[in-house]
């Protein structure tokens, strides 16, 4: 087997907790923290509700998460805040302390989604580039639109941001790279981070994610091409469905998770409390111009893969925490894969979904939901789905409900998929 890798610090920004005390607490009482919303008027997601980070406020991200970034808050949006807390939360849990030398030794991989800029960013701009028509142009736009926005509008929107601010804090002068991938980034973030160490180019990475569908333009995208759940009577809390039979569609949410991979013989040699082992990673692609993603063999392949290169076998995955983002479609495609995979052993690998905890981050959801099974892998005992009732025929699965379960394997698997055909798949030994 190629070198294990060792999670050694865990940091996140979540619906239902910042910080691991407060999120394993949550999760393990089946606490969730999707709610009313009031980043933005109006009545966009459905119901107004989502994942919000309510205790991630201006003022506590200058006094506390962002503590050491204070006076670079004004060249993060938000997305980029949360990501970079998450990794001065994940670096404090970890104790990981470097000296000069070393440092050349650290990196960093944090993936993001694409940044928006809220409407009111650009509008004046906008309206100085109209024509004699009304209409916006390029033309108008350089010659006076562009005069119209801050000088460093462009540096709180780049998708790059959140690791070159984490690498200046972490004094990181190792590899440096930032992936967007939807929400298959946090599997992504972690899988590069894996092949950085084993090449020998880096002893330790802060690898993760951040991303939010918490966004005006993006959650009237998404409610647009009916992805998102109507919430019909039931309470925020119980919109979210995973694998149910009575699933009706997705909930956004914003989010961001960091951790800290380390040489497996560095960290113990430091005697570092370790979390787990990143064993492997498997990711595929498959669509066609005109049938569009194929999620389902997109899955499978990434599962074969990433059991290929971990040499375990499905017998030996003790659960799944799966993508489970309550869209018909996409649990059904999902459930699908995973009996593709595993055969006559799909019906017996429990299967947790994390999403109705904190909703879909995009990019910053995979991250967080790896880090909810390896720290309640910790307590042994596999975290529960909430919210599934009643059994799905199209989504076959041993669903993990009701309350959190005893773990009897060691080894998990961590999916996410997109509807673009995207997916990747984690082989995580718990400690």
């Amino acid at each position: 087997m190629s070198e294990r890798i060792a999670i050694t610090g865990l940091g996140m920004v979540s619906a239902c907790g910042i910080g691991p005390d407060s999120f394993l607490e949550n999760i393990l009482q089946g606490q969730s923290g999707i709610g009313p919303i009031d980043l933005f008027p109006g009545c966009i997601p459905p119901g107004h509700v989502g994942g919000q980070c309510r205790d991630f406020t201006e003022s506590t991200a200058k006094k506390k998460y962002l503590r050491p970034q204070r006076k670079s808050i004004k060249v993060m949006c938000r997305d980029i805040q949360l990501g970079v807390a998450s990794a001065n939360i994940a670096m404090e849990h970890s104790g990981l302390e470097l000296d000069e030398q070393e440092r050349a030794r650290l990196g960093v991989e944090f993936g993001a989604d694409l940044m928006l800029s809220p409407p009111e960013v650009i509008a004046k701009a906008t309206f100085e580039s109209r024509d004699e028509r009304g209409v916006p142009t390029d033309a108008k736009w350089g010659e006076k639109g562009i005069a119209q926005m801050e000088p460093l509008w462009l540096l709180k929107y780049l998708p790059n941001m959140p690791s070159c601010h984490i690498s200046i804090h972490a004094d990181a002068r190792g590899p440096s790279n930032s992936l967007t991938l939807e929400e298959t980034t946090g599997n992504m973030s972690i899988g590069e981070s894996l092949r950085i160490i084993r090449r020998g180019q880096a002893d330790a990475m802060i690898a993760g994610t951040t991303g939010t569908r918490l966004h005006i333009i993006k959650s009237i995208n998404y409610t647009s091409m009916k992805d998102l759940a109507e919430p019909d009577g039931l309470s925020p809390q119980e919109i979210l469905k995973p694998f149910d039979k009575n699933r009706r569609g997705e909930v956004v949410g914003e989010g961001a998770c960091a951790l800290i991979l380390e040489r497996d013989d560095l960290a113990k040699k430091r005697q570092a409390d370790i979390y787990g082992w990143i064993l492997s990673v498997g990711s595929s692609c498959v669509r066609t111009p005109r049938q569009g993603g194929n999620p389902r063999q997109a899955l499978a392949n990434a599962i074969r893969m990433a059991l290929k290169h971990a040499q375990v076998n499905p017998e030996d995955i003790g659960h799944i925490n799966a993508h489970g983002c309550g869209a018909k479609d996409l649990d059904a495609a999902e459930a699908a894969a995973i009996h593709d995979v595993f055969g006559s052993q799909a019906n017996r690998i429990p299967v947790t979904a994390m999403k109705p905890y904190f909703g879909n981050c995009g990019a910053g959801t995979g991250s967080l939901e790896l880090a909810a099974s390896l720290l309640a892998m910790k307590q042994g005992v596999i975290p529960h789905t909430l919210n599934y009732d009643e059994p799905d025929p199209e989504c076959e699965l041993n669903v993990v409900r009701k309350e959190p379960l005893k773990a009897d394997r060691k080894h998990f698997l961590k999916l996410s998929v997109s509807r673009s055909g995207r997916a990747s798949a984690t082989v995580v030994e718990s400690a």
